[in-house]
């Protein structure tokens, strides 16, 4: 194998000692997750936090306000649940970020934190027994039914657990599938599926439980999805929450699937939106989002009548409803780091969960810009450092996904650059959501290069506003927004002083082969068919096609274990590179499609930076 350079890490980033601190504060700071209570013991709390520098699983018992750090991993741990009466956690177990394993479970109570499986017995236990190891495909808890959803090479299989006993298979597909939800009384399943070959749109079946009987399907034809969200929390209650894409945007759904009969919940809000329940039934939780930003609002179903709650305006990444009416929800925005808040029945909004440490530094706000683009007008969002004197150099943060979006949201990678001089501008390029379902299936057929239309438009807004400089612009993303990055140097190889590709699909063709069962799925629902299929749209798409026409230094950060953006297709593309005498340097970590670990991420953000910095002038 090639041996490639690998990229200097400074040991600072500012001569300023204030600054310096101010930067690796922002990553530093510990943070918390929304927290998810046990239905039926809702003081038991799980939650996600960075406070050892790793994010890990904590256990909170609100009687008593304790907290508990569950796992200790060198790679951090990223999904738990707990069952409905919270005697356990649980908590995803993969090796070394690879995204394949096994559920496990451990006492609530228990005064130790796990790194593994115990062979001794005295350690977690595997959760449920009878379920081989596999990539994780949604997981439902119950007291007598647990459900749980694998993806492997061979395809998606959903297996159930009825009384303790080993897990049996409900259901396998060659294609994906994924576990949705259970009935109260624990009598339906309800998955998501794509045995009509679509991964992105998928249909809904519901399934008798303990045989796997299917009861009834859903399903709205090529290119709207229905995405089964929660069954009605009351007992007996056989309503299940769907989002659906009739309209050409994700709205609501309530299907009585007890008598066939269906609701489509309808909104005068202008955004997409998800939602749950609220505990007795009668009423919706409803996240609104639009325009990068998120609302929270009060469906009464009986009334079809909607109130808006009060929040801070910024971004929501998660809310929930407890038996109480109080709403619990993850805030943030661009300038004003993340908190854990809840809003009472009677209005009052406070902070419920932080750490016993200083918050993270601020930094500066977002504005807006819509840009006229080849199929409409295109948000971007953008942030410049105080004063500056116009045009500066930018860098291009562009998501990944693609199926996500950039948001009014803390960013403590993008406060770091706006510290350094930096203008920084997000593009919602065609592919991202929030905006509609046309422009989110926009891609279909020609990935990659119709994101890459839509990021020169706004590139040609910002050097022709005088925002940004020309000859010192910028391109970096991750995981797609990787993708993006290699496409672009060379695709577009005038417009890039220097790239940065975190995790990317780099050659697209041995991606397939190399990656998970479920991004197969994904490719073929996006590109129309298999690597076998398409062979030359896939080589048209693919970033090794135009590695000849790559004029700007790169860096290439990759994850040996990513089962996404595997190392084998990154190193393919790397050998072009070196084959072609072009400038590059590589970082490689020993984790998967990104890391937990925070000084790991401080690691790769200051080589980013410094890759950056050596490669333009006057920055």
């Amino acid at each position: 194998m090639t041996e490639h350079p690998a990229v200097q890490i400074p040991d600072r980033l500012f001569d300023d000692d204030a600054t310096e601190a101010r930067w690796r504060a922002r990553f530093t700071a510990p943070r918390v997750t929304a927290p998810k209570w046990a239905r039926d013991a809702d003081w038991r709390s799980v939650y996600l936090s960075n406070s050892s520098g790793v994010w890990e699983v904590y256990a909170w018992d609100r009687r008593s306000d304790s907290h508990r750090r569950v796992t200790d991993r060198p790679n951090g741990t990223y999904y738990s649940a707990l069952p409905p009466d919270g005697r356990t956690v649980w908590w995803f177990a993969d090796t070394d970020g690879d995204e394949f394993g096994r559920w496990l479970a451990e006492p609530f109570d228990s005064t130790s934190t796990s790194t593994s499986t115990n062979a001794a017995g005295t350690g977690p236990e595997p959760a449920v027994p009878g379920v081989p190891d596999g990539y994780q495909a949604g997981l439902a808890i119950g007291n007598a039914m647990v459900a749980v959803g694998t993806a492997t090479d061979d395809g998606s299989t959903i297996w159930l657990s009825h009384g303790g006993r080993p897990a049996q298979t409900i259901y396998s597909h060659k294609e994906d599938a994924w576990v949705a939800a259970l009935s109260r009384d624990e009598t339906l399943l309800a998955i998501a599926q794509s045995e009509h070959g679509d991964s992105r749109h998928p249909a809904a079946r519901v399934l008798q439980t303990p045989s796997g009987a299917p009861v009834a399907d859903k399903w709205d034809g090529p290119g709207k999805g229905l995405y089964p969200l929660s069954f009605s929390p009351v007992a007996g209650d056989q309503r299940l929450l769907l989002t659906h894409e009739r309209r050409g945007r994700e709205e609501l759904l309530i299907w009585d699937v007890a008598t066939g009969t269906e609701t489509e919940v309808r909104l005068e809000l202008p955004g997409e939106l998800t939602a749950d329940w609220y505990s007795d039934g009668s009423a919706l939780l409803v996240m609104h989002t639009y325009q990068a930003r998120t609302t929270l609002h009060r469906y009464e179903i009986a009334t079809a009548s909607l109130s808006t709650l009060d929040t801070p305006n910024g971004t929501i990444n998660a809310a929930g409803v407890r038996d109480d009416n109080a709403v619990e929800y993850a805030w943030s925005n661009a300038a004003e780091p993340p908190v854990v808040r809840a809003l009472l029945p009677d209005g009052t909004d406070r902070v419920l969960l932080t750490p016993a440490a200083e918050p993270a530094p601020g930094s500066v706000g977002l504005h807006d810009a819509w840009v006229d683009g080849p199929a409409g007008a295109v948000h971007a969002l953008f942030a410049k450092p105080a004063g500056a004197t116009e045009p500066v150099p930018t860098v291009f943060v562009i998501h990944g996904g693609p199926h996500g979006a950039d948001e009014d949201r803390y960013s403590a990678a993008r406060a770091l650059w706006v510290d350094a001089g930096f203008a920084v501008v997000h593009v919602n390029y065609r592919g991202s959501t929030g905006y509609g379902s046309a422009w989110r299936d926009a891609i279909e057929g020609l990935p990659g290069l119709t994101e890459l239309a839509d990021v020169a438009a706004v590139h040609d807004w910002a050097v022709g506003s005088g925002l940004s400089d020309p000859a010192r612009c910028a391109f970096l993303g991750y995981s797609w927004g990787g993708y993006l990055a290699l496409l672009a140097l060379g695709t577009q190889p005038q417009r890039w002083a220097v790239g940065v590709a975190g995790v990317p699909v780099a050659d697209y063709l041995a991606a397939y082969d190399e990656e998970m069962e479920q991004m197969r799925s994904f490719d073929r629902a996006l590109f129309g068919g298999s690597p076998q299929d398409v062979p030359d749209l896939y080589r048209r798409c693919s970033p090794i096609t135009y590695v000849d026409q790559v004029r700007a230094p790169v860096l290439v950060l990759a994850g040996e274990n990513d089962p996404r953006c595997p190392i084998g297709q990154i190193d393919n593309y790397l050998d072009a590179l070196a084959a072609a005498g072009k400038d590059y340097v590589v970082y490689r970590y020993d984790a998967g499609h990104g890391s937990l670990v925070v000084a790991e991420t401080i690691r790769q953000v200051a080589a980013e930076l410094a890759f950056v910095r050596s490669r333009l002038t006057d920055c």
